[in-house]
């Protein structure tokens, strides 16, 4: 059982096509890092709607691998950053970015593990 992601929603949308899969999960993977560096940027250069803009799109992202406490963190932070009441932001990229990183971990995994059920499938 996967600690950070649920693939099903993902699993639901792709109807079953395994390249869908890997192309979205790759996606996100390659996108996580710019939403983390980001975030923090923004919130440094008290950039609020540039900030809040980069929440929503993290939050739209991590809810396809249907992360909601992480969809919830994202939530807060554009909040915050709208009632320019950003003390608490810098902690609460700190959880999204443990939670992002924990996610990117288990889809590495799970591209590995469909990977190898396609090698397997092709010789078959």
């Amino acid at each position: 059982m996967s600690e950070y992601v649920n693939l099903s929603y993902l699993k639901s949308i792709s109807e079953g096509d395994d390249n869908f899969q890997k192309e979205m999960i790759k996606i996100f993977q390659k996108q996580i890092p710019h939403f983390v560096v980001n975030m923090r940027k923004y919130l440094s250069r008290k950039e609020n709607e540039k900030l809040m803009k980069e929440a929503h799109t993290a939050k739209s992202s991590a809810l396809i691998f249907m992360m909601e406490e992480t969809g919830n963190a994202l939530k807060e932070i554009k909040q915050l950053a709208e009632k320019n009441q950003t003390e608490k932001i810098s902690s609460l990229i700190d959880q999204v970015e443990t939670a992002l990183s924990g996610a990117s971990r288990e889809l590495e995994v799970y591209l590995k593990r469909i990977g190898l059920a396609n090698l397997t499938e092709t010789k078959s």
